[in-house]
């Protein structure tokens, strides 16, 4: 277990989400990246319902994950993905043209993946009754389908992104993990073969594990 009480790498999560959040906020990808290095980290918690002034110091706007080693705050998981990778070929390959094919794949599984993924959630869960997210739904999960396709065609057959297992798997299989289950998925079987080769690593299931401990119902907000 890489994570410790007293160790040089802090990562800021939140100490309390609802629960259909809980095993997506985004510091799970750093724990997952310290997970498959060894990486001992420690974790500072914040609020997610009444964040600190001086957190908005750190992170402009209030969100996770943040990270802080050797005298260095971080902030954006890619930016963060890419420090550690940085530290360890097992996260970012030394020879060059596969480390710019991970850096690539890094990008666009947060350019060209999630906002779109981003969008589907707004008008599947968070606008389902609205009458422009009824409207919006057909299309978008058309142009959503071809991107994932397109990136199912650029996989091929290849185990990782960049042929080894590297950050931007970590980025792609939480952003496409988050669309477990539905059909955008489910009739893509190649995509949900990889998420589930990511979910089954044993530094996905230690991080999962870690980020779901931390939640404390004591912090859950009071009802008026």
């Amino acid at each position: 277990m890489a994570k410790v009480a007293s160790a040089p790498l802090t990562i800021t999560a939140f100490e309390w989400v609802p629960s259909f959040a809980r095993g997506f906020v985004r510091d799970l990808r750093p724990r997952w990246a310290c997970e498959e290095i060894g990486m001992d980290y420690a974790v500072r918690l914040v609020s997610a319902v009444a964040k600190p002034d001086w957190y908005f110091l750190e992170q402009p706007w209030g969100q996770v994950p943040v990270i802080e080693q050797d005298g260095r705050t971080l902030f954006e998981s890619g930016a963060i993905l890419l420090h550690l990778g940085e530290k360890d070929e097992r996260l970012l390959p030394r020879d060059p043209a596969a480390r710019d094919r991970a850096l690539s794949w890094l990008f666009a599984a947060y350019n060209s993946i999630e906002p779109w993924r981003f969008e589907h959630a707004n008008v599947t869960i968070f606008s389902a009754n609205e009458e422009w997210a009824r409207l919006r739904r057909p299309g978008l999960e058309a142009q959503l389908g071809q991107r994932l396709d397109r990136l199912a065609a650029a996989m091929g057959d290849r185990e990782w992104l960049a042929g080894t297992f590297s950050i931007a798997d970590i980025a792609m299989v939480t952003v496409l993990r988050e669309m477990a289950g539905s059909a955008l998925m489910t009739d893509r079987p190649m995509l949900a073969e990889y998420v589930a080769r990511g979910m089954a690593r044993p530094a996905f299931q230690a991080a999962l594990a870690a980020q779901l401990a931390d939640f404390d119902e004591t912090k859950a907000p009071k009802a008026a």
